[in-house]
């Protein structure tokens, strides 16, 4: 048994990318996109026509309404080489606006439901801002199921499990980046691996708390560096890989065991929280990782997104 078959015993396995032709190999459950990823497929020559034809078709209604269609013209590819659901992330430069996330969400699940998508196939990707948060509960009551991404520290987790969110995709590779850089030439990249990684470490704080509270949002880490953060992460809800990544567990015939138990998770001795709009606002201020790398990501996507519609002419 290869490492990737292995680690499907604990946890399900989610295909990070935009290149549907390539999910099929590692047989996925689940697939997430992002601006970042959907810009690098329409840059390929056999994805470059799905750009073009969302233009001829929807040009004149717009960028937005390009993008839109576009989105999920990748979504509806993907949804035909895996069994369970897709994300789709909603336009980064509404991350601050929570009337605004849900009208573009509304219109993203719209577009799927006339492609004849079942809703639960499809999540709605929004930034764990407190804005965003609170679009994605709202969300929840309609029945539209959303993943909560850009999610850098405790605070934002605990809040998305207050409201309900589906799933929260926690990054540890950016984490991990952070502090790597942080520490500079007196980084010990050996001792700062497998559960020593702060990335990890993040992660496995965040799934004991939901399992030990009975917390039903899943958690799905993304963002992986390397092998060894996957691994230390094996028993989490879900886990969203790069092809490269998902090729090398494919590769590796390395023994890999459960490292997450929500059995166990209920035993530990964990305070209860909570967060009110100031108590969410002030954690996430007092932890400088979580507050740049949120603001560097959403600065990221939204780079992206103004690449793709530069694209469009």
């Amino acid at each position: 048994m290869n490492q990737l078959e292995a680690l499907k015993q604990f946890t399900t396995v989610v295909a990070d990318t935009g290149d549907f032709h390539q999910i099929a190999a590692y047989a996925p459950q689940d697939a997430t996109t992002n601006p970042s990823l959907i810009l690098k497929a329409v840059q390929k020559p056999e994805y470059a026509p799905l750009l073009t034809e969302a233009l001829q078709r929807y040009g004149h209604l717009g960028k937005e309404e390009v993008m839109n269609h576009l989105l999920v013209r990748f979504g509806c590819e993907i949804l035909q080489h895996i069994p369970g659901r897709v994300s789709t992330e909603v336009d980064a430069r509404l991350s601050f606006d929570t009337e605004a996330t849900v009208v573009r969400a509304r219109r993203l699940i719209d577009l799927y439901q006339g492609q004849g998508v079942h809703i639960d196939r499809v999540l709605i990707k929004i930034a764990a801002t407190w804005e965003g948060i609170q679009a994605a509960e709202r969300l929840e009551r309609d029945g539209i199921h959303t993943n909560l991404t850009l999610l850098f520290s405790f605070c934002q987790a605990v809040a998305c499990g207050q409201a309900k969110v589906q799933l929260i995709s926690p990054f540890v590779g950016r984490i991990y980046d952070w502090y790597k850089k942080q520490a500079g030439s007196s980084w010990d990249e050996a001792a700062m691996a497998g559960a020593n990684d702060p990335g990890v470490q993040s992660v496995r704080r965040i799934h004991a708390f939901y399992k030990k509270f009975g917390v039903a949002t899943e958690v799905m880490g993304a963002s992986f560096r390397n092998v060894g953060q996957i691994t230390a992460l094996a028993g989490c809800d879900l886990l969203t890989i790069s092809p490269e990544l998902l090729a090398q567990l494919q590769a590796s015939e390395a023994p890999l065991t459960r490292a997450l138990d929500p059995q166990a998770a209920r035993t530990l001795d964990i305070d209860f929280v909570q967060y009110d709009e100031a108590a969410f606002r002030f954690a996430l201020n007092q932890d400088a990782m979580a507050t740049e790398k949120l603001a560097e990501g959403i600065r990221a996507f939204v780079a992206d997104t103004l690449k793709l519609e530069a694209m469009m002419g």
